[in-house]
C-alpha cells in the first residue's frame, strides 16, 4: 500500500500530518490548523471545517459549497506569526481551479483564536496586490 502525501504541502504523509487533526486531535498552533483546514477543503470535509471555525463567525452547515467542482492545486504559507495571547495569524496563498477557467490564487491573512484548548479559524482578509 502506498502512503499518500498530505495535500497541505508539508511533504509528510497524510496519516502523519493532517490526518490526526481530521480525526479529532487538536492542532498545536495556528499554522497546523490552517494547513489542516486547507487539506479539509481538498478532501471536502465540511464537518471538520465547521468544527474548526470559531462560533462567532461560523457559517451554517451546507453553505460552504464544497462539491462545486473546485480543484485545489497547492498551498504556500507565506508567514505564520507566533501567538500573541490567544490570537495568531497565518498568511498564505492557495491555488485552485474551477471548471474550465484558468487557475486562480486565494491570498489571505487569516486570524485564529485559541479557546478551550483548541485553535479556531476566526476570519481573514485579502491583501491587495
Amino acid at each position: 500500500m502506498t502512503a499518500t502525501l498530505c495535500a497541505c504541502g508539508s511533504g509528510k504523509n497524510y496519516a502523519q500530518c493532517c490526518g490526526p487533526y481530521h480525526a479529532g486531535r487538536p492542532a498545536p498552533d495556528a499554522e497546523h490548523l490552517m494547513r489542516s483546514r486547507y487539506s479539509a477543503y481538498v478532501l471536502n470535509l465540511e464537518d471538520y471545517l465547521l468544527a474548526t471555525w470559531h462560533g462567532s463567525t461560523r457559517p451554517s452547515p451546507g453553505t460552504l459549497h464544497l462539491q462545486s467542482g473546485t480543484k485545489w492545486l497547492g498551498l504556500q504559507v507565506l508567514k505564520a506569526e507566533a501567538a500573541t495571547g490567544n490570537r495568531a495569524r497565518v498568511e498564505f496563498i492557495a491555488k485552485y481551479k474551477e471548471g474550465g477557467f484558468p487557475a486562480q490564487r486565494l491570498h489571505e491573512r487569516s486570524e485564529f483564536i485559541f479557546e478551550d484548548g483548541r485553535w479556531y479559524y476566526h476570519c481573514g482578509e485579502f491583501p491587495t496586490p
